[in-house]
């Protein structure tokens, strides 16, 4: 038997106590560019032990940048990083993980064609005697998830999964391993009221443990809630660090962009006309949307609200052709739609802006350009003969872009180089190179910060007043209520209520969300 020296022990367990003692986590001076752009600039941040630390700010305000240096996804090009005491030279994914630092991150990074459970220990596979351990993983993964209250089936493949269930598959990944900083990169974004619940018990339950967790997140409520303090970054640059309890929303809005938002939601006034979308009876394949009726005006906002995984989402991805009809029938400016594709919709003047903007809505390695005229090039603007006119391409998307204020406004530049809220404005740009009449948009804000989000309701009036008809379906209630000028509700693949007028409030609304039993569409 070995002793160890006492004079030693003790340096050990002061070094140990000084570790303690001091941040987390401490980044000096951290810069970061990319081709074009500087992400970062001198960049002070430091995270306490047993703390939530909110990141606020603009989309393409630095987060999303500052928290892949801390995840080892980027290397910092100048600044020091200090983790438990220590100063960290070049840090990798892996090593950040053996580190204790789990990130989830908003855009998922899971193989469809993978079950939950290979998912979760995907370069972290548990063996014995040199041969997979599934008993131990698929145990393991059941530990987790049960940990979490998930609703989650570890041999379920990933594909079959709805986008709040592979969010909770992200956030289950980050419990694998012994966490001591947790990052969360808008975790709640596709998860209901009650599953957002549980993740903010368990988030509680860390803190208690000592684990330091940097929190990424647009929603004023969610951040009250959670934060102890609360970093503001602007253009790359830290502007301040406050303590939660002491800042007003309002207050925070301003810091983040510089300016004060009297108003989130604007005053869009309905002007009426025809019916330009009327859908009657509409039941999918998968049961999903179960005898929906609903249309939408011209002149107008409809809305369509409900809970996740109500059937809302379904509802406009099958009007566009991407779900399989089993009955029912889509008309589209009186005439029916007899095989709706998104080919076929799009030249009647029909678009869609799906919500998952990564997976269906953008090509993230091609420019700009080429993402926003992708649906256009059928038109003489665009192409002529079949050949490509470069010159006009540029021009109309560039006057998009300038339109939408994208950030930074190169068109030439590969999409997967923006924020979310900057992809999302690519995204949107797509509807504007043609003749649109209809538009449907599915969860146009989710990820995107306060101004982006005022952006895209200022887009929507002036579509409005051109004339076009709007269909908005997002998780956000407030919303939802705040810019529609009627409203169907959606519980369990019906709709059960029509909202139209003053009725067209919280308290009518909400009750519908949670009924115990499907009715009839309101009329």
């Amino acid at each position: 038997m070995t002793f160890a020296d006492p004079v030693q022990a003790g340096v050990s367990r002061a070094a140990q106590a000084a570790r303690d003692s001091g941040p987390l986590l401490r980044l000096t001076g951290v810069s970061k560019r990319f081709p074009g752009v500087l992400a970062l600039s001198h960049v002070d941040f430091d995270l306490r032990r047993g703390e939530v630390h909110v990141l606020f700010g603009e989309n393409g305000a630095g987060k999303s940048t500052l928290i892949n240096i801390i995840a080892g996804t980027y290397p910092p090009d100048e600044g020091e990083f200090v983790y438990q005491g220590e100063t960290i030279g070049r840090l990798t994914p892996h090593t950040a993980r053996e580190l204790g630092i789990s990130p989830v991150f908003q855009e998922f990074s899971l193989v469809p064609e993978l079950t939950v459970e290979q998912n979760l220990f995907l370069g972290r596979e548990l063996t014995r005697a040199g041969v997979l351990d599934r008993a131990a993983m698929r145990a393991k993964a059941r530990e987790v998830i049960d940990l979490l209250g998930f609703d989650l089936t570890p041999g379920r493949k990933v594909r079959d999964l709805s986008r709040a269930h592979q969010q909770m598959v992200e956030i289950a990944k980050a419990f694998l391993a012994d966490v001591r900083l947790l990052i969360l990169d808008e975790p709640t974004a596709s998860l209901t009221e009650a599953e957002a619940g549980k993740l903010f018990d368990l988030v509680s339950k860390l803190k208690a443990k000592g684990v330091g967790i940097i929190y990424v997140s647009h929603r004023m409520r969610e951040i009250k809630q959670i934060a102890d303090r609360i970093t503001v970054l602007r253009d790359g640059r830290k502007i301040t660090t406050v303590e939660a309890a002491d800042v007003s929303e309002n207050d925070l809005v301003e810091l983040m962009t510089g300016r004060k938002i009297d108003v989130l939601f604007p005053h869009i006034e309905a002007r009426p006309g025809e019916k330009l979308l009327e859908v009657e009876g509409l039941t999918l394949v998968n049961r999903t949307v179960t005898d929906v009726s609903f249309y939408a005006r011209a002149g107008e906002i409809t809305g369509v609200a409900g809970l996740v995984g109500c059937g809302k989402s379904e509802l406009v991805r099958a009007v566009y052709g991407l779900e399989l009809i089993e009955s029912g029938e889509v008309r589209l400016g009186g005439e029916i739609v007899a095989h709706p594709s998104p080919a076929g919709l799009l030249k009647r003047g029909l678009c869609y802006f799906p919500s998952d903007r990564v997976a269906e809505g953008l090509a993230l390695g091609r420019p700009v350009r080429e993402n926003a005229s992708m649906t256009a090039l059928d038109l003489p603007a665009f192409a002529r003969a079949g050949i490509l006119r470069r010159g006009g391409e540029r021009r109309a998307v560039q006057s998009i872009a300038d339109r939408l204020k994208l950030r930074p406004p190169h068109i030439e530049r590969a999409v997967a180089n923006f924020s979310g809220g900057n992809r999302q404005k690519v995204l949107l740009a797509r509807g504007l190179t043609r003749d649109i009449n209809v538009y449907l948009f599915d969860e146009p804000t989710v990820g995107i910060d306060v101004g982006a989000k005022t952006e895209v309701y200022a887009l929507m009036k002036d579509i409005l007043a051109t004339g076009a008809a709007i269909v908005l379906v997002s998780s956000e209630l407030p919303e939802v209520l705040h810019l529609s000028h009627r409203v169907y509700v959606m519980h369990r693949s019906r709709i059960v209520a029509e909202l139209t007028g003053a009725d067209i409030n919280e308290q009518e609304a909400l009750p519908h969300f949670f009924r115990e039993h499907d009715a009839e569409p309101g009329r």
